[in-house]
């Protein structure tokens, strides 16, 4: 009695599957797909199938994460733009807070932020290595809050909805 080929390749995909599971070692992978049963150029094929077979399924993961990262990308858009509006009505009509029995939503000072307005007039001290220089804001806020006046720069405050 012949076996279905259906049979032998559903035996040594299941055989392929439990020892990709394994997370073995490269030189004990190559031991065990070695005592795998059959000739040389049968096991070969077989091993390079079950290779197409994980290599699709890793290109289509890849298409599923870029699809997800985009729907995140517009949920998050749609949020920051809500959130905007909710904000900008407040602050349009005086409104600072608005209980309810779920949250509350309040119009909260955002922490002072530096504002570059002029990058030619800040001192050089201010500019952060390796080229290209850029602006340390970390310096430029320090320096402001010491005191210190920093030409081409100041803080700024805005405000942002809070909602706890």
């Amino acid at each position: 009695m012949t076996i279905p080929l259906y049979v032998l390749a559903a035996e040594r995909r299941q055989q392929l599957d439990a020892i990709a599971d394994l997370d073995l070692a490269d030189d004990v992978l190559a031991d065990t797909l070695e005592s795998i049963e059959g000739d040389l150029e049968e096991k070969a094929q077989h091993i390079v199938a079950y290779v197409r077979d994980l290599e699709g399924d890793a290109e289509k993961i890849k298409k599923a994460e870029a699809e997800m990262a985009a729907r995140r990308k517009a949920i998050e858009s749609r949020v920051a733009r809500i959130r905007a509006y909710v904000l900008d009505t407040m602050v349009k009509n005086g409104i600072k807070k608005i209980p309810c029995s779920w949250f509350v939503i309040s119009v909260a000072k955002s922490p002072p932020a530096v504002e570059i307005f002029d990058a030619d007039k800040l001192p050089r001290d201010y500019f952060a290595e390796p080229p290209p220089p850029v602006p340390s804001k970390t310096l430029i806020k320090k320096a402001i809050e010491d005191g210190f006046e920093v030409p081409g720069a100041r803080l700024t405050q805005g405000v942002r909805l809070a909602i706890k």
